[in-house]
């Protein structure tokens, strides 16, 4: 892989992690601690209000493991191992790591 070919995707992985980070901090109000006033909110829109809570810390959570892989790939590009695949050392396909900017293995150590 070139250096403009690593430069677009350290210049992808960036970019996805701001927007990582910017849906973070508009979820942030779907994670607080739900109140369970009996005397303002039904019952229905308490358990509502549970599940939405309980949606969002999973998003959280799907945020953090993308944030943490595209972490990793920074650092795979810095020692420049990013691209190659980690089982067989062969490079990886530009178009697979389109897909997933995360990726470490190519498609036949993935899939075998």
């Amino acid at each position: 892989m070139n250096n403009t070919e690593i430069l677009r995707f350290k210049t992808l992985i960036c970019e996805r992690l701001q927007t990582l980070s910017a849906q973070s901090e508009m979820g942030r109000d779907g994670q607080a601690v739900v109140q369970l006033d009996q005397q303002s909110v039904g019952r229905l829109s308490r358990m509502d209000a549970l599940q939405n809570q309980a949606m969002a810390k999973a998003q959280q959570a799907r945020r953090d493991a993308e944030t943490t892989g595209l972490r990793a790939a920074l650092a795979r590009i810095g020692e420049d191992e990013f691209g190659y695949c980690d089982a067989c050392g062969d490079p990886i396909p530009p178009k697979r790591l389109e897909l997933n900017l995360t990726a470490t293995r190519c498609v036949s150590c993935a899939s075998g």
